[in-house]
């Protein structure tokens, strides 16, 4: 084996498996504690602690100058944070956001984005920035013993595992993070709400969720648009901690114009984005009520969205519930409530642990900053102590100090110091002996031991210290809480238009051809017979409607289908092949087309002498091979549907071939969704099957209306008073037609 492929003892073999596991649990390990998920002390991820650490370090407090955003992006990644200037850059910007952020972190001078494009804002070296006074709520209690330090990533210097915050920041500003195999949405919450709810808490820590929810009404984002999430389930979101939030944009009417004002937009929703998707319905069509559409914000309406109706009748209320079904004017937002508690452990937690692990942090806090200053304050007093010394011994001090080599040990013993006490001798300088001293010193003293016996009183009784911590909350409440900006309202789900509704109802005129070709011409005034038809095709059905219904259609075998009227070709040319939209049994042809409301009663009946009432919604289909309407008897036909106009009056009128004329009630007949119907006129089953008798037509008419019947080239019409002759049961035989009338062709109805 050469040199270069030898190998020491010391050096370890672990196979790829177990090397690219451990990788990848470290990576993810990493992720998650320390890039994407916030800590429940203060709710910022590390990157934004490190900007507001970094910032506090830079002196860019509220009070002072504003300072160019690159330096302070530069000592971030430079000292604490060793990633793109571009990420840290970002998750400035996004706490100096008033549309991002419900309390602003960093204070911005300059382009700092829009909320019609968050990401449009300049570049760092054009920006300038500060703390808010909203940080100082993280900042105040820095130095004062109240977290713990860690090492940066060189090692060079100490950065704050966590800040002592205030009031619970993970709830009032939010976040969102994506880590490996978890993530975090947390949206932000109103201050005054949140500490209502934290100091009810304090009071009774034994409070559930429901408890906790009559002060935190939900979220409240930096928007004034609605929450319509219904109480109910806000309640359910902060029992899991997880769920999800619908927010709807604000809009009122102009009662000059008529034109729509939208005035507040959902959270991260940008107006022009809004503009577009509307814009891409009316190009598509798909929005006709809408004329126009054009964006009015300025500095004094930050949203203004003006949607132009087509006309006065146009009913605005259901235009923007199609508006909030199909655009972002309505958006849900997911919730994960997911954060590393004070275990150091990520957990997704409810409203109670949130506020009840925050309350732990916080009296530990307040705890530790209480001791640091107690011990300050112990330090200070003995520090005075040995000036007192000093003060009423100085002449014994000057002389040990002038003749003593080593004069430390010696005060201690000649005055009986501690060590520290000695050395802030050794270190006094002579003025400090001046006579105006003495009473200084005395009363510094005493106020130092009033401050000292209130202290140990504090972290001697934990009532006093709840009673600190509820003070503290209700003065960060006072100085920054404000009104709730999401007002939260239940309203019911948006429905979109269907596709009828958006068509239109312009009246038009449906023809299909003896060969099965279909077309559409616009209005009534359209006579089919003189359309072009092709070589050896002719005119053989029409039915008036309007655009946004649909033509049923109803075949030699008793099939139904149907077809949306606005998609028809133009009667302009000859149409298009049914067979093209619809799949019928083979060699089944078109008998029946029908237009109308979905209520219009339709009697439907075969040659047999069998039929019944449905209605026109019975005979739909979306099915390309249609449904089973009529049930047809061995031999039996199709014949072509009739509209019945008044089924509670109306009479039904059959003719058999041999000229046998029932007239009954349309009332005696079924209504029935589909089947075979009910007996019309008495014809023999095996007759029929042998096509020697059959019912020739069955039409509807009125009492007033007048039947004629066509024989040949004669034709006999009853009037209504003749009529009666023919009245009789459902099911009978019928009378005979006089002579010379009973080869019937074809039935007709007078107009009314």
């Amino acid at each position: 084996m050469s040199e270069h492929t030898q190998f020491s003892e010391a050096e370890e073999f672990i196979s790829l498996k177990e090397y690219a596991e451990k990788a990848y649990l470290d990576y993810s390990m990493y992720v998650i504690l320390d890039r994407a998920l916030p800590h429940v002390g203060d709710g910022l991820k590390p990157v934004q602690r490190r900007i507001i650490y970094a910032m506090s370090e830079l002196g860019l407090k509220s009070t002072a100058k504003y300072k160019k955003s690159a330096r302070t992006v530069g000592d971030v990644i430079g000292k604490f944070h060793p990633h793109g200037d571009s990420a840290a850059y970002e998750a400035m910007v996004i706490m100096a956001q008033p549309f991002s952020y419900r309390y602003p972190l960093v204070d911005g001078q300059g382009n700092w984005g829009a909320p019609d494009d968050p990401k449009s804002f300049a570049a760092m070296r054009y920006t300038e920035s500060k703390l808010t006074r909203y940080a100082d709520v993280l900042l105040e209690e820095l130095g004062q013993g109240t977290v713990d330090w860690q090492p940066n990533f060189d090692g060079t210097m100490d950065e704050p595992e966590v800040f002592p915050a205030r009031v619970p920041n993970v709830l009032l500003n939010g976040t969102t993070g994506i880590a490996v195999g978890m993530a975090t949405d947390i949206p932000p919450h109103n201050l005054r709400e949140v500490v209502a709810a934290t100091i009810h808490l304090l009071d009774n820590p034994k409070a559930d969720v429901a408890e906790l929810c009559e002060f935190v009404q939900g979220p409240d984002m930096p928007t004034e648009s609605e929450i319509i999430t219904s109480r109910d389930d806000i309640k359910t979101i902060y029992h899991t901690g997880r769920g999800s939030l619908r927010m709807r944009a604000i809009y009122g009417r102009e009662k000059d114009s008529g034109d729509v004002i939208v005035t507040a937009l959902p959270h991260q929703v940008s107006g022009a984005k809004i503009l577009e998707q509307i814009a891409a319905q009316m190009q598509a069509k798909k929005l006709p009520m809408v004329a126009d559409l054009r964006d009015e914000s300025d500095h004094e309406n930050p949203t203004r969205l003006v949607i132009t109706p087509r006309s006065n009748r146009v009913d605005c209320e259901q235009l923007m519930q199609h508006l909030f079904a199909t655009t972002d004017l309505e958006k849900t937002y997911r919730i994960n409530m997911n954060m590393i508690g004070i275990d150091g452990r990520p957990q997704v937690k409810n409203l109670q642990k949130i506020l009840s692990e925050w309350l732990s942090f916080r009296t530990v806090t307040v705890r530790r900053r209480l001791q640091y200053r107690l011990q300050k304050v112990e330090e200070r007093l003995l520090r005075l102590a040995a000036l007192m010394i000093v003060y009423l011994n100085v002449d014994e001090v000057i002389r040990i100090i002038r003749e003593e080599d080593h004069p430390k040990p010696v005060l201690i013993e000649r005055f009986n110091l501690v060590e520290m006490q000695a050395e802030y001798i050794l270190e006094t300088k002579l003025r400090q002996l001046a006579r105006l001293e003495e009473m200084k010193i005395l009363e510094e003293q005493e106020k130092l031991e009033k401050e000292r016996a209130e202290l140990e009183k504090i972290l001697g009784s934990a009532t006093r210290l709840k009673t600190l911590i509820r003070k503290e909350l209700k003065q960060v409440a006072d100085e920054f809480g404000d009104d709730r900006r999401s007002p939260i309202v239940a309203r019911q789900e948006a429905q979109a238009f269907s596709e009828s509704e958006l068509v239109g109802a312009e009246p038009i005129t449906v023809v299909v051809s003896d060969k099965g070709w279909i077309r559409a011409a616009k209005g009534h005034d359209i006579d089919p017979e003189a359309l072009n038809y092709k070589a050896g095709d002719h005119f053989k059905l029409v039915a008036l409607g309007k655009s946004n219904q649909q033509a049923i259609l109803l075949d030699s075998t008793g099939r139904s289908y149907a077809i949306a009227a606005h998609t028809l070709p133009s009667a302009r040319g000859q149409g298009e092949p049914l067979s093209g939209r619809l799949n019928p049994p083979n060699g089944a042809t078109f008998e029946g087309l029908l237009m109308g409301a979905d209520d219009q009663s339709i009697l439907l009946a075969s040659d047999g002498g069998y039929g019944f009432i449905a209605s026109l919604a019975d005979m739909y289909s979306k099915n390309r091979a249609g449904k089973n309407a009529l049930t047809l008897s061995k031999g039996a036909e199709v014949l072509t549907p009739k509209v019945v106009l008044d089924p509670e009056n109306d009479w039904v009128a059959a003719v058999s071939n041999e000229g046998r004329l029932l007239l009954f009630p349309v009332a005696e007949l079924p209504r029935l969704a589909r089947g075979k119907g009910n007996k019309i006129i008495n014809i023999p089953a095996a007759r029929v099957q042998a096509r020697e008798e059959f019912a020739l037509g069955i039409v509807t008419l009125s009492a007033e209306q007048s039947l004629t019947v066509f024989s040949g080239k004669r034709h006999l019409t009853l009037k209504p008073s003749d009529l009666e002759h023919y009245r009789g049961e459902r099911g009978r035989r019928g009378n005979k037609l006089p002579r010379g009338f009973q080869k019937v062709d074809r039935l007709a109805v007078s107009e009314k």
